[in-house]
Protein backbone atom coordinates (compact mmCIF):
# COMPACT_ATOMS: atom_id res chain seq x y z
CA UNK A 1 0.00 0.00 0.00
CA UNK A 2 1.35 3.40 -0.95
CA UNK A 3 1.11 5.88 1.93
CA UNK A 4 0.63 9.46 0.74
CA UNK A 5 2.16 12.16 2.92
CA UNK A 6 0.58 15.44 3.94
CA UNK A 7 2.35 18.73 3.32
CA UNK A 8 3.19 18.88 7.01
CA UNK A 9 4.71 15.40 6.92
CA UNK A 10 6.72 16.28 3.81
CA UNK A 11 8.19 19.27 5.67
CA UNK A 12 9.30 16.94 8.47
CA UNK A 13 10.86 14.67 5.86
CA UNK A 14 12.64 17.69 4.39
CA UNK A 15 14.31 18.20 7.77
CA UNK A 16 15.39 14.55 7.79
CA UNK A 17 16.63 14.92 4.21
CA UNK A 18 18.60 18.03 5.11
CA UNK A 19 20.32 16.09 7.88
CA UNK A 20 21.53 13.41 5.47
CA UNK A 21 22.54 15.97 2.86
CA UNK A 22 24.59 17.98 5.34
CA UNK A 23 26.13 14.73 6.56
CA UNK A 24 27.20 13.85 3.03
CA UNK A 25 28.58 17.38 2.60
CA UNK A 26 30.72 16.69 5.68
CA UNK A 27 31.83 13.34 4.27
CA UNK A 28 32.95 15.08 1.08
CA UNK A 29 35.13 17.43 3.11
CA UNK A 30 36.63 14.73 5.32
CA UNK A 31 37.14 11.65 3.16
CA UNK A 32 40.77 11.06 2.24
CA UNK A 33 43.25 8.27 1.59
CA UNK A 34 44.48 6.57 4.73
CA UNK A 35 41.34 6.78 6.83
CA UNK A 36 39.36 3.64 7.53
CA UNK A 37 35.72 3.17 6.65
CA UNK A 38 35.11 2.67 10.38
CA UNK A 39 36.54 6.11 11.15
CA UNK A 40 34.32 7.64 8.48
CA UNK A 41 31.28 5.90 9.91
CA UNK A 42 32.05 7.28 13.38
CA UNK A 43 32.13 10.81 11.94
CA UNK A 44 28.78 10.18 10.25
CA UNK A 45 27.12 8.97 13.43
CA UNK A 46 28.40 11.86 15.53
CA UNK A 47 27.37 14.40 12.88
CA UNK A 48 23.82 13.03 12.62
CA UNK A 49 23.35 12.94 16.39
CA UNK A 50 24.73 16.50 16.70
CA UNK A 51 21.79 17.58 14.49
CA UNK A 52 19.30 16.08 16.96
CA UNK A 53 18.53 13.24 14.58
CA UNK A 54 18.85 9.47 14.83
CA UNK A 55 21.08 7.50 12.43
CA UNK A 56 18.47 5.72 10.34
CA UNK A 57 20.61 2.75 9.33
CA UNK A 58 22.07 1.88 12.76
CA UNK A 59 20.65 -1.51 13.71
CA UNK A 60 18.11 -1.34 10.87
CA UNK A 61 17.39 -5.00 10.15
CA UNK A 62 20.61 -5.71 12.03
CA UNK A 63 22.93 -3.42 10.05
CA UNK A 64 25.76 -2.59 12.48
CA UNK A 65 26.72 0.95 11.40
CA UNK A 66 25.35 4.42 10.67
CA UNK A 67 26.50 4.55 7.03
CA UNK A 68 26.80 2.05 4.23
CA UNK A 69 30.29 2.58 2.79
CA UNK A 70 31.03 0.73 -0.45
CA UNK A 71 34.34 0.91 -2.34
CA UNK A 72 34.94 0.38 -6.08
CA UNK A 73 33.31 -2.97 -6.99
CA UNK A 74 31.11 -2.86 -3.88
CA UNK A 75 27.71 -1.67 -5.10
CA UNK A 76 25.87 -0.93 -1.83
CA UNK A 77 25.55 -1.95 1.82
CA UNK A 78 29.28 -2.09 2.55
CA UNK A 79 29.89 -2.51 6.28
CA UNK A 80 32.37 0.03 7.73
CA UNK A 81 35.38 -1.42 9.52
CA UNK A 82 39.14 -1.62 9.25
CA UNK A 83 39.41 -1.25 5.48
CA UNK A 84 41.70 1.65 4.59
CA UNK A 85 40.50 3.98 1.84
CA UNK A 86 43.08 4.27 -0.94
CA UNK A 87 43.94 7.02 -3.41
CA UNK A 88 42.16 6.40 -6.71
CA UNK A 89 39.17 4.58 -5.24
CA UNK A 90 35.55 5.63 -5.58
CA UNK A 91 33.58 5.40 -2.34
CA UNK A 92 29.78 5.28 -2.18
CA UNK A 93 28.34 6.54 1.10
CA UNK A 94 24.65 5.93 1.82
CA UNK A 95 23.16 7.67 4.86
CA UNK A 96 19.75 7.66 6.56
CA UNK A 97 18.34 9.74 9.37
CA UNK A 98 15.18 9.85 11.46
CA UNK A 99 13.60 13.16 12.52
CA UNK A 100 10.33 13.18 14.45
CA UNK A 101 9.58 9.66 13.29
CA UNK A 102 10.22 10.17 9.56
CA UNK A 103 13.17 8.97 7.50
CA UNK A 104 15.48 10.78 5.12
CA UNK A 105 17.76 8.85 2.76
CA UNK A 106 20.49 9.91 0.33
CA UNK A 107 23.72 8.61 -1.18
CA UNK A 108 26.67 9.95 -3.13
CA UNK A 109 29.78 8.41 -4.65
CA UNK A 110 33.00 10.26 -3.88
CA UNK A 111 36.26 10.21 -5.84
CA UNK A 112 39.20 9.87 -3.46
CA UNK A 113 42.33 11.48 -4.83
CA UNK A 114 42.99 10.97 -8.52
CA UNK A 115 40.61 8.45 -10.05
CA UNK A 116 40.68 6.95 -13.54
CA UNK A 117 38.72 8.51 -16.38
CA UNK A 118 36.48 5.44 -16.55
CA UNK A 119 35.54 5.78 -12.88
CA UNK A 120 34.97 9.51 -13.27
CA UNK A 121 32.77 8.96 -16.33
CA UNK A 122 30.81 6.26 -14.47
CA UNK A 123 30.10 8.67 -11.61
CA UNK A 124 29.03 11.40 -14.04
CA UNK A 125 26.66 9.02 -15.81
CA UNK A 126 25.12 7.81 -12.54
CA UNK A 127 24.49 11.40 -11.51
CA UNK A 128 22.79 12.02 -14.86
CA UNK A 129 20.65 8.92 -14.32
CA UNK A 130 19.41 10.34 -11.02
CA UNK A 131 18.70 13.76 -12.51
CA UNK A 132 16.84 12.22 -15.46
CA UNK A 133 14.68 10.31 -12.99
CA UNK A 134 13.97 13.40 -10.87
CA UNK A 135 13.02 15.44 -13.95
CA UNK A 136 10.36 12.91 -14.86
CA UNK A 137 9.01 12.39 -11.32
CA UNK A 138 5.91 14.42 -12.13
CA UNK A 139 2.33 13.97 -10.97
CA UNK A 140 0.41 11.99 -13.61
CA UNK A 141 3.44 10.19 -15.03
CA UNK A 142 3.87 6.45 -14.57
CA UNK A 143 6.44 5.16 -12.10
CA UNK A 144 7.89 3.12 -14.96
CA UNK A 145 8.91 6.31 -16.73
CA UNK A 146 11.39 6.91 -13.89
CA UNK A 147 12.77 3.39 -14.32
CA UNK A 148 12.98 3.70 -18.09
CA UNK A 149 14.73 7.07 -17.91
CA UNK A 150 17.43 5.65 -15.65
CA UNK A 151 17.95 2.56 -17.80
CA UNK A 152 18.12 4.54 -21.03
CA UNK A 153 20.57 7.07 -19.61
CA UNK A 154 22.89 4.33 -18.35
CA UNK A 155 22.68 1.80 -21.16
CA UNK A 156 22.98 4.42 -23.91
CA UNK A 157 26.56 4.83 -22.71
CA UNK A 158 27.19 1.12 -22.26
CA UNK A 159 26.83 0.82 -18.49
CA UNK A 160 25.13 -1.97 -16.54
CA UNK A 161 21.98 -1.23 -14.51
CA UNK A 162 21.69 -3.27 -11.33
CA UNK A 163 18.47 -5.30 -11.29
CA UNK A 164 18.77 -7.04 -7.94
CA UNK A 165 18.31 -3.85 -5.93
CA UNK A 166 15.78 -1.05 -6.35
CA UNK A 167 14.69 2.29 -4.92
CA UNK A 168 11.65 2.54 -2.69
CA UNK A 169 8.93 4.58 -1.09
CA UNK A 170 9.91 6.18 2.21
CA UNK A 171 8.19 7.84 5.15
CA UNK A 172 7.62 6.59 8.67
CA UNK A 173 9.44 3.46 7.46
CA UNK A 174 12.72 3.31 5.59
CA UNK A 175 11.25 1.00 2.98
CA UNK A 176 7.67 1.53 1.88
CA UNK A 177 5.71 0.84 -1.29
CA UNK A 178 6.21 1.31 -4.16
CA UNK A 179 9.48 -0.23 -5.25
CA UNK A 180 11.34 2.01 -7.71
CA UNK A 181 13.30 -0.16 -10.17
CA UNK A 182 16.15 1.36 -12.15
CA UNK A 183 15.09 -0.52 -15.27
CA UNK A 184 11.93 -1.58 -17.06
CA UNK A 185 9.00 -0.43 -19.18
CA UNK A 186 7.77 3.15 -19.05
CA UNK A 187 4.24 1.74 -18.90
CA UNK A 188 4.86 -0.21 -15.69
CA UNK A 189 3.87 0.70 -12.15
CA UNK A 190 1.36 3.09 -10.60
CA UNK A 191 0.57 6.64 -11.67
CA UNK A 192 2.52 9.17 -9.61
CA UNK A 193 0.36 11.13 -7.17
CA UNK A 194 0.95 14.18 -5.01
CA UNK A 195 2.07 13.03 -1.59
CA UNK A 196 4.17 10.11 -2.80
CA UNK A 197 7.73 10.26 -1.49
CA UNK A 198 10.32 8.14 -3.26
CA UNK A 199 13.94 7.26 -2.60
CA UNK A 200 15.30 7.19 -6.15
CA UNK A 201 18.71 5.50 -6.26
CA UNK A 202 20.36 4.40 -9.49
CA UNK A 203 23.13 1.84 -8.95
CA UNK A 204 25.17 1.73 -12.15
CA UNK A 205 28.05 -0.61 -12.98
CA UNK A 206 30.95 -0.09 -15.35
CA UNK A 207 30.45 -3.63 -16.65
CA UNK A 208 27.80 -6.28 -16.15
CA UNK A 209 24.59 -5.53 -14.27
CA UNK A 210 25.00 -8.78 -12.34
CA UNK A 211 25.88 -8.67 -8.64
CA UNK A 212 26.28 -11.05 -5.75
CA UNK A 213 26.35 -10.79 -1.96
CA UNK A 214 29.59 -11.22 -0.01
CA UNK A 215 29.77 -13.70 2.88
CA UNK A 216 29.05 -10.89 5.37
CA UNK A 217 25.45 -11.13 4.16
CA UNK A 218 25.19 -7.40 3.41
CA UNK A 219 27.70 -6.17 0.85
CA UNK A 220 26.67 -6.40 -2.80
CA UNK A 221 29.54 -6.49 -5.30
CA UNK A 222 29.68 -6.56 -9.07
CA UNK A 223 29.96 -10.04 -10.58
CA UNK A 224 32.86 -9.03 -12.83
CA UNK A 225 34.77 -6.94 -10.29
CA UNK A 226 34.24 -3.69 -12.22
CA UNK A 227 33.51 -0.46 -10.31
CA UNK A 228 30.00 0.68 -9.41
CA UNK A 229 28.51 4.07 -8.51
CA UNK A 230 25.43 5.03 -6.48
CA UNK A 231 23.55 8.30 -6.12
CA UNK A 232 20.26 8.79 -4.30
CA UNK A 233 17.78 11.51 -3.36
CA UNK A 234 14.53 11.51 -1.41
CA UNK A 235 11.95 13.09 -3.73
CA UNK A 236 8.34 14.17 -3.00
CA UNK A 237 5.77 14.24 -5.81
CA UNK A 238 3.82 17.50 -5.52
CA UNK A 239 1.32 19.49 -7.57
CA UNK A 240 4.17 21.86 -8.37
CA UNK A 241 6.55 19.14 -9.58
CA UNK A 242 9.30 17.00 -8.05
CA UNK A 243 10.53 18.34 -4.71
CA UNK A 244 13.98 17.05 -3.74
CA UNK A 245 13.94 16.82 0.05
CA UNK A 246 17.53 15.67 0.57
CA UNK A 247 19.26 18.96 -0.18
CA UNK A 248 21.38 20.99 2.24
Amino acid sequence: MIVLKTKEEIEIMRRAGQVVSKTLDMVGECIKPGMTTGQLDQLVEEFIRDQDAIPGFKNYRGFPASACISIDDEVVHGIPGNRVIQDGEIVSVDVGSIVDGFYGDSARTFAVGEVSDEKSDLMDNTGRCLQAAIDIAQKGNKLGQISAAIQQTAESEGYGVVRALVGHGIGRNMHEDPQVPNFGSAEAGPVLESGMVLAIEPMINLGTHKVYTKPDGWTFVTADGAPSAHFEHTVAITDEGPDVLSLS
